[in-house]
Order: structure tokens, then C-alpha cells, then sequence
């Protein structure tokens, strides 16, 4: 069973159907995997839970 998990920042409901649709049929087309076997899975972070560059982002985003 194939499974994909996306990290990121809050999305739209909207922006993650779509996205696990896209991905979906992609692993069907490319992994010719049956569609009842593909598992999406997003984990959202805010700014507070991400760093780059050893700064947190929302550290980033105050400072602008």
C-alpha cells in the first residue's frame, strides 16, 4: 500500500483535495498501484513548528 506523507504549512481543504487527487493518479500511473491502496496523508505545521537556518520561521516572518 502506498503511502505519502506532505509536510507543509496550513493548506485549504480545496488545496488538499486537489493535491491528493493529483498524487493519487500519479502513483496509478507511474506505480500502476490500484487506487483503493493509495493513502495520503498531510501534517500541517504553523511558523512556530518550522525552522531554517537554525531561525523559526515565524521569528523570520516578525522581523519583516
Amino acid at each position: 500500500m502506498p503511502s505519502i506523507t506532505i509536510q507543509q504549512m496550513p493548506k485549504t481543504a480545496e488545496q488538499k483535495r486537489e493535491l491528493a487527487a493529483r498524487i493519487t493518479d500519479a502513483m496509478v500511473d507511474v506505480y500502476k498501484a490500484p487506487v483503493e491502496t493509495i493513502h495520503v496523508w498531510f501534517q500541517e505545521v504553523t511558523t512556530e513548528d518550522y525552522a531554517a537556518a537554525g531561525e523559526l520561521l515565524a521569528d523570520k516572518l516578525a522581523k519583516k
